[in-house]
């Protein structure tokens, strides 16, 4: 069943897992399917990872949507703002905002993720919250415009669901609940 079709949707950090399955799935729905990332067919991918948004666009068109990869690099603003005028001149709207970017696992070490966290560099903090949070923030801050045109608008943004409990590390931790918490905060405006 198409109950998708006519929809436009942007699924972001989109070449791989989660991303790469919504994406997928909202093909399967019968919509237009916006997926970012940046991890391109021809190029070396984030951290030599399998897959890219061209991968993940083009599941999403054979699956029966409409598959769209964009490049977009969402820890820069000006990259943000292209993306959203990209999909204004190509779709005048959006209905589906999936926020889904994550960098925390780049570079990833698991030494350093079982060290306390007043042993881990400072840079993993900056570096989740600049691809967790802030980038969750400032896509839906440059995307939101094109969904006042929507019947039904819906932002989606991927967390971890932690059931009150400590995922583990410091920084891990407090990025998934500031996302979780912007979403209930955007719910409200």
């Amino acid at each position: 069943m198409l109950k998708l079709k006519g929809k436009v949707a942007l699924v972001t950090g989109a070449s791989r897992g989660v991303g790469h399955g919504i994406a997928h799935e909202l093909g399967i729905a019968g919509a237009t399917v916006n997926v970012t990332g940046r991890s391109r067919e021809g190029k070396p991918t984030t951290d030599n990872l399998p897959e890219t948004i061209d991968e993940t666009a083009r599941l999403a068109s054979e699956s029966g949507g409409n598959g769209i990869a964009i490049e977009c690099e969402h820890t820069n603003d000006e990259s943000v703002d292209q993306l959203a005028e990209r999909i204004r001149n190509n779709c005048d709207r959006l209905d589906i905002l999936v926020n889904n970017i994550w960098g925390g696992y780049e570079q990833y070490d698991s030494k350093v993720w079982q060290l306390p966290f007043w042993d881990q560099p400072i840079w993993r903090w900056d570096k989740m919250f600049e691809s967790g949070v802030r980038a969750h923030y400032t896509t839906s801050r440059a995307l939101v415009p094109l969904m006042f045109k929507s019947e039904k608008p819906l932002i989606v943004n991927i967390s971890f669901g932690d059931e009150g409990k400590f995922l583990g590390d410091v920084q891990y931790d407090v990025v998934k609940a500031a996302v979780s918490r912007l979403g209930f905060s955007l719910s409200k405006k």
